[in-house]
């Protein structure tokens, strides 16, 4: 038998016992059956156990709720009313017991990804796509933003991982880097690139167009560095998709991630790694005390196999 479950009302300024579904699974049973002994012999239970069961839930309303009429246990008025909330009660408990059948089993579950822009179009895709064949039944959320504004958003457990340029700041947090992505010369189609790769300074001499904010554009802000210059491009945008589109039609040179660049645009713009190479690592940033659910572990994987 299950343990009584008390409650605090807060009307009443007392305590109270909570209705016991048990209980109710027993009063319905007698009342069908007619019968104590067909109830214990339905629940396994003896017949004594029954009877404590009706007499608990009835001292817990405070009615009588079976009486003998003949041979048969029926129930009394407040019985037959109690009848229709207590089936409804008892189905609602077995559907909410079958709804959890699932996440139990590891079948299903929910995973609230936050990432960046690149990462988000031409890394987690593929990435969801192979967690989603593996737990058909996972529920994957995405959403986009900066990297300050997603790790504010894992730091109030509203995300469960974020994918983000790395580093990421937090002592709640478990980083682990699972990408390391190489960022590009991106010129209008035709241009003329240096061999072995434009450098620093011929950089400088073009008209940049770079991404705004973020730990890639200080990887970036610090790879153009020289002494007593301070990098300053003729834009700076938001998307890089924006970006890409502005240097296809020719207003200016951009460094950029190179999964931004691997599908499209490729005869639009011409591509080039720079010297020294630049690159930066994409990590995985998790809350200290998450949870580790079946999903979750299973998008986790994904994502450290994920190539290009």
């Amino acid at each position: 038998m299950k343990e009584a479950y008390w409650y605090y009302d807060l009307h009443k300024g007392s305590f109270g016992m909570a209705l016991n579904l048990d209980q109710l699974a027993t009063f319905v049973n007698v009342a069908d059956l007619g019968s104590f002994t067909a109830a214990a012999d339905k629940e396994g239970l003896t017949q004594p156990a029954v009877s404590l069961q009706v007499k608990g839930l009835e001292q817990r309303l405070g009615v009588r709720l079976i009486e003998r009429v003949g041979r048969r246990a029926q129930p009394t008025a407040a019985g037959l009313d109690l009848l229709t909330h207590a089936r409804r009660l008892l189905q609602e408990s077995a559907a909410a017991e079958e709804a959890m059948t699932p996440y139990r089993d590891g079948a299903s579950g929910r995973v609230r990804i936050g990432s960046g822009g690149t990462a988000s179009i031409h890394l987690l895709p593929r990435a969801i796509a192979a967690a989603r064949t593996s737990m058909p039944g996972l529920e994957i959320t995405v959403r986009i933003g900066d990297a300050d504004d997603v790790l504010r958003d894992l730091e109030a457990n509203s995300l469960d991982i974020a994918v983000v340029a790395l580093p990421a700041l937090g002592r709640n947090f478990e980083i682990e880097p699972f990408y390391e992505e190489e960022l590009l010369a991106v010129a209008p189609a035709g241009s003329l690139i240096p061999d072995g790769g434009p450098d620093a300074a011929f950089m400088r001499d073009r008209t940049l167009l770079l991404y705004e904010g973020g730990n890639t554009r200080r990887a970036i802000d610090a790879w153009l560095a020289a002494p007593d210059i301070r990098i300053r491009p003729a834009m700076e945008f938001g998307s890089i998709e924006a970006i890409k589109e502005l240097v296809a039609v020719g207003l200016g040179w951009s460094i950029l991630p190179g999964l931004a660049l691997k599908r499209d645009h490729a005869s639009l713009v011409t591509t080039s790694s720079l010297h020294p190479k630049l690159t930066r690592l994409l990590g995985m940033v998790l809350r200290r005390d998450k949870h580790l659910t079946r999903g979750l572990r299973e998008m986790m994987k994904c994502l450290r196999e994920f190539k290009v």
